[in-house]
């Protein structure tokens, strides 16, 4: 692996039973959107806040409509190009408790044949005429036992393509009224776990690292190299697609520019 020797190890001291298919050659990234901010923005991040920011950016569904097709991104960035051709949706669930928006969280099974130990929100594969917020309900119920009738649907997150199976997701953000009871399906979920917003935007939680591999990819630079993004959270680590779309959420709500906004991914 390619690293600068100044490059103090990744995740040092962290825990987490997943692996990482990392590329021989990965270069540091920038910092987090969020660190030049002070602790005092930094925190406090009410779901009251939260919905409003989401409002102001134009991400709510009183004010606009989730994105049709991820136009902005027609391949993949971790292996060949191929077609569009399976639709997902995820929910990033949201509630308030002491004064802080959670999120819930889950660690896929490790029996699971894709993405087996990897942190994930609740979602999987839409069925045919499925809206992505009906997707995300249903997924939702299915693999942590939440009942769409304590879920309410406010907004969206940018619609992306995974970097590993060309699958286009959409984030449907919701929130409920309270801490909600969830019970894990071991068939699909290993571990259900919420963490709240301020502690993925805390000191050392963000890392940003720029990989390449061969050939060329969305998103890259021009000497190949694109953008991975991960959060350390307690005893796991959040990568990929669910590190991408809590990235927005998290640039959104701190009032800060998501990086990804100007990228190109054609």
């Amino acid at each position: 692996m390619t690293r600068n020797a100044e490059w103090p190890p990744r995740f040092v001291d962290h825990e987490y039973p997943q692996v990482i298919p990392e590329p021989d050659d990965i270069r540091r990234g920038a910092p987090a959107p969020w660190s030049l901010l002070g602790l005092e923005r930094r925190q406090g991040f009410a779901l009251d806040l939260v919905v409003s920011r989401m409002r102001a950016s134009g991400r709510t569904f009183d004010v606009s409509s989730m994105p049709a097709e991820p136009v902005e991104m027609v391949g993949v960035a971790d292996g060949a190009y191929q077609l569009i051709t399976r639709k997902s949706a995820v929910l990033v669930a949201l509630f308030e408790e002491d004064g802080e928006t959670h999120v819930i969280l889950t660690r896929r099974s490790l029996e699971l044949s894709s993405h087996r130990g990897e942190i994930a929100l609740p979602g999987g594969r839409s069925d045919a005429d499925e809206t992505p917020i009906d997707t995300a309900l249903r997924e939702a119920e299915e693999e942590v036992g939440l009942a769409p009738s304590l879920v309410e649907p406010v907004g969206w997150l940018s619609p992306i393509v995974t970097f590993a199976s060309g699958s286009a997701i959409w984030p449907v953000v919701a929130i409920l009224e309270g801490r909600p009871t969830l019970v894990a399906d071991p068939a699909e979920v290993e571990r259900v776990f919420t963490i709240p917003l301020s502690s993925l935007v805390s000191d050392d939680a963000f890392l940003e690292e720029r990989w390449r591999r061969e050939g060329l990819r969305p998103g890259a630079d021009d000497d190949g190299y694109f953008p991975i993004y991960f959060f350390r959270v307690p005893g796991d680590v959040v990568w990929g697609a669910t590190a991408r779309v809590l990235t927005e959420l998290l640039c959104v709500v701190a009032g800060v520019e998501w990086p990804d906004a100007h990228r190109l991914w054609s």
